[in-house]
């Protein structure tokens, strides 16, 4: 273990205990120190900066609300990063526009970083996908939409639209080609 890890653990560990007492200086070294770090995560996540703001001061006001009721058993970097994980995911969970309730609740319970970065890149694409089908035609999203979000056949999608099976199938082929140049442009903008 490098000095500087103990140092920052130590120091972490002062200015928590110094919390735990109202020490309000104390409170803002950790503020400062880690704000930025949070703010950041969250913004990555979030894509939004206001609803990266809010997990940011909620997370800080939780910690000054309810530090003299816990003991951190980590390191206090990675309480705060566990905190901000927790309100991305509930900010998602309850923000029907940005993700489906649904997809969401299908998940298992995400018990380390990587499983949380693997879930907040599922999360990006099916919103790419989603905007890709809304910029879709009229029938040719509606048929991407019956086709990925019902789960149902060709024959049910032409019954529910009075339209042929064939139109169904050509119309769903155009789509998955119109879609897979919107995510080659999407990647050379993301990348």
């Amino acid at each position: 273990m490098s000095d500087l890890f103990c140092y920052t653990n130590n120091e972490d560990h002062s200015l928590f205990q110094l919390i735990k007492r109202r020490d309000k200086d104390a409170f803002a070294r950790v503020y400062q120190k880690y704000h930025q770090y949070l703010y950041t995560l969250s913004l990555r996540y979030l894509k939004d900066k206001n609803m990266a703001e809010d997990t940011v001061q909620h997370v800080f006001v939780k910690l000054w609300e309810s530090a003299k009721d816990i003991e951190i058993e980590v390191n206090l970097k990675n309480y705060l990063y566990t905190m901000t994980k927790n309100n991305i995911l509930n900010q998602i969970r309850n923000n029907k526009d940005i993700v489906s309730l649904n997809y969401i609740n299908a998940q298992n319970d995400i018990t380390d970083e990587e499983d949380f970065i693997k879930l907040m890149e599922d999360f990006q694409i099916s919103e790419i996908l989603h905007n890709g089908i809304n910029q879709l035609p009229t029938q040719k999203r509606e048929v991407c939409t019956l086709k990925i979000e019902g789960n149902i056949s060709n024959q049910e999608i032409a019954n529910k639209m009075g339209i042929s099976i064939h139109t169904v199938k050509s119309h769903y082929q155009e789509s998955i080609k119109i879609l897979r140049e919107y995510f080659k442009k999407m990647k050379l903008m993301l990348f």
